[in-house]
């Protein structure tokens, strides 16, 4: 498997995991019954997880557009040290971000925000 293969399976791992945290925080907060209903006024979350959430869709989000760009890479065999590059600091970014987001830094998350979508034009520019 390729760099950026293998990047963007750790990329949609971390995507995929980063909902448990804060669905946790929801059932402790409001209790099991609440956290898989519907109730009309929902006690609200823990900052962190509140922000947590956002992190989150966030990287679904990115993850998207992230996905497509590596597949083409991949199909058009346009692979090499510049894609490889972007795909693991892209990853490293999420990172990074996801953190700063949860623990609200906001400085940081805007820098491993702009890293990320730095790594995406990286991958665009070697398609085009």
């Amino acid at each position: 498997m390729t760099t950026e293969l293998t990047y963007l399976t750790w990329v949609t791992l971390l995507t995929a995991l980063l909902w448990i945290p804060y669905i946790l925080n929801t059932i402790m907060v409001r209790g099991l019954i609440d956290a898989v209903g519907y109730p009309e006024n929902p006690k609200p979350l823990a900052a962190w997880a509140a922000r947590m959430k956002s992190a989150h869709y966030n990287a679904v989000e990115n993850l998207v557009v992230f996905a497509v760009l590596v597949l083409i890479v991949q199909a058009a065999g346009l692979n090499n040290d510049a894609t490889a590059t972007a795909c693991m600091v892209y990853f490293w970014a999420r990172i990074v971000h996801a953190l700063a987001y949860t623990f609200g830094i906001p400085w940081v998350r805007t820098l491993a925000f702009a890293a990320g979508f730095v790594c995406q034009l990286v991958l665009v520019v070697q398609i085009l």
